[in-house]
């Protein structure tokens, strides 16, 4: 059989139904090895594309292979079951055309064959309708598929093991009960075992499982911490399969975002120190779950943010900040950023010290930047600035934010200086005071009573020195002055 390639296909489209109906018959062939190819062709025609995956279904091949699939040998198995995951891979409407006509439990049958080959063509399929909505999850789950599979996955082959991992996925994501009836089965225990298997592939799965079930609450979270995975998913941070590494990042995310216990214990175990290690080593989308993590992390107290700025984690996001090139990269690193510092003066500091605030401001104030990325960094700013109390870093803000960051600025402002002497005589060498005089507020607004808190600091003169228009006035009095002449 060869296989399809894009130039044979254009014939195909319109003759859908004459090529359907030419291979039906051979499905019936006495001869197995035609029907095994029969098979094998419509699979690849509907693996092409919906179309073609759409005219097996109106073709009424389905019903034929599903009655074939209970009868015929390993071989005409697997074909059968090809189709119908090349057939269900494409939508939610194909997958369900494909629970119509019975196959789920044929399926699931399949999943207790003695080849090895068969229980994977048939797990991929059951993954491939399960993936789609909760629905069709629900309708596996209820073909009685679940402890199948998990028995799948203790089978000794690799890609076995790989495909029965994934479906279990597949069917956990999609709501807390799936997730559920996918941890009553056992399956947390024996997934947990192979998080160390030398397959990368297979870690991927793992890995994948393991996190669409912690992600639903913080009990089903708890399950999965309590099958002993730290601090073993540590290692595969470190991996050399980028994957590996984003789907670990992944599940240790997902365990961290419940509660500040779930953060502890991550911290505890050395997770944010690893974590801002792999942030490090990768770069893209590979970083995102990592960054997230932190910024989970950090979000839950003061205490955990601290514990991300001691291991390191502000330098790290900072670069994620400049270097990445994709918005939503850098959203997420403004919003861990944000997280990190709106806590106290000492938690500002270490994010103001990394020169973070000019590349959120400048982040907020492009006009190419998503609107994601404007609201994440004008939030995080916001954030730093109502703790700081580092002037250094204030000071730019005086002569680049908008008025409605510039308030925020000059706020911090009003509260540091009267109670430091060294700030308010740097403030007025910086040229700071004299910004401040140029600002124009509303009479009584906030931003004029932080800007007369600062006045307040110095002599009535000295602000009068650097208020606009003071030069003026004092060559007023040079012009209008009467020389005492003796």
């Amino acid at each position: 059989m060869h296989s399809l390639t894009k130039d044979q296909s254009t014939w195909i489209p319109n003759g859908q139904a004459s090529v359907m109906s030419l291979l039906r018959p051979l499905l019936l062939d006495v001869v197995p090895t035609i029907q095994q190819t029969a098979a094998l062709a419509l699979g690849r025609l509907a693996n092409y594309n919906d179309d073609l995956a759409e005219a097996v279904v109106k073709g009424d091949i389905l019903p034929q292979l599903v009655y074939s699939l209970a009868e015929q040998n390993r071989f005409y198995k697997k074909a059968a079951a090809f189709v119908l995951r090349a057939v269900g891979k494409h939508s939610p409407q194909l997958a369900q055309a494909i629970v119509d006509c019975g196959a789920l439990d044929t399926l699931v049958i399949c999943l207790e064959d003695f080849d090895p080959g068969v229980k994977e063509a048939a797990a991929w399929a059951l993954g491939y309708i399960a993936r789609h909505n909760a629905e069709l999850s629900q309708a596996v789950v209820d073909a009685g598929a679940i402890p199948l599979l998990v028995l799948c996955i203790q089978e000794p082959e690799i890609a076995l093991k790989r495909i029965a991992a994934s479906a279990l996925s597949d069917i956990a994501k999609h709501s807390p009960e799936l997730a559920q009836t996918v941890v009553d089965a056992g399956a947390i225990a024996h997934l947990a075992q192979m998080i160390l298997n030398p397959d990368a592939k297979l870690k991927r799965q793992i890995l994948s499982a393991l996190s669409q079930i912690a992600k639903h609450s913080v009990d089903l979270a708890e399950m999965v911490v309590e099958a002993e995975i730290f601090p073993v998913v540590l290692t595969c941070l470190k991996d050399k399969d980028e994957y590996v590494k984003k789907n670990a990042s992944t599940l240790i995310r997902e365990i961290a975002k419940h509660t500040p216990e779930l953060s502890q214990l991550i911290v505890n175990a050395g997770g944010v120190a690893a974590v801002i290690d792999c942030i490090g080593s990768c770069k893209g989308n590979i970083r995102l779950p990592g960054i997230m993590m932190l910024g989970y992390v950090a979000a839950h107290s003061e205490n955990l943010a601290m514990a991300v700025i001691i291991s390191k984690g502000v330098p790290q996001l900072s670069v994620c900040l400049s270097e990445e090139p994709e918005d939503h990269i850098k959203a997420a690193a403004a919003w861990a950023l944000g997280q990190i510092g709106r806590y106290t003066p000492e938690h500002a500091r270490a994010v103001a010290v990394t020169n973070t605030l000019p590349v959120l401001l400048s982040l907020y104030m492009c006009t190419e930047s998503s609107e994601d990325l404007q609201v994440k960094s004008k939030k995080a700013i916001k954030n730093i600035l109502q703790k700081c109390t580092y002037l250094p870093a204030l000071e730019p803000f005086l002569y680049d934010a908008p008025p409605n960051i510039l308030k925020h600025v000059v706020g911090q402002f009003s509260k540091v200086l009267p109670h430091d002497s060294k700030a308010r005589r740097l403030f007025v060498t910086s040229g700071g005071l004299k910004k401040v005089q140029e600002i124009k507020a509303e009479p009584g607004s906030l931003l004029q009573e932080y800007i007369n808190s600062i006045n307040n600091c110095y002599p009535e003169e000295i602000v009068r020195y650097y208020s606009p228009g003071y030069s003026d006035t004092l060559l007023q009095r040079v012009d209008s002055y009467q020389p005492l002449i003796n």
